[in-house]
């Protein structure tokens, strides 16, 4: 076997560990919170699963704090999720941005 399949196939087993680590991420879940207020749920395929509101968030007076609190726990889960896909693909193929191709 020349070095050109070599490297093929060892690109080939990359993409398969890649493709399997991500699936395993887009149904591991991330929570995050802001302010103690809220309370967001995401998978790591970035779907919004659940939203905690304590209930003292709730007064009328509080509506503003109240959305920007979602917003930044919505983003905040979102930094953890690409956070760890970064992570595998760099633990899988020793680079940042996982494969070239």
């Amino acid at each position: 076997m020349n070095q050109m399949q070599q490297l093929l196939m060892q690109a080939n087993k990359m993409q398969r560990e890649l493709q399997k680590a991500h699936e395993a991420l887009n149904e591991k879940e991330f929570t995050a919170s802001n302010a103690g207020m809220v309370e967001v749920t995401m998978k790591g395929d970035k779907t919004l699963v659940k939203v905690d509101i304590d209930a003292d968030a709730l007064e009328k007076d509080n509506k503003d704090m109240l959305e920007q609190a979602i917003v930044n726990a919505i983003n905040e889960a979102v930094k953890k999720i690409v956070a760890e896909a970064e992570k595998i693909d760099e633990d899988i193929t020793g680079r940042k941005g996982g494969l070239p191709f």
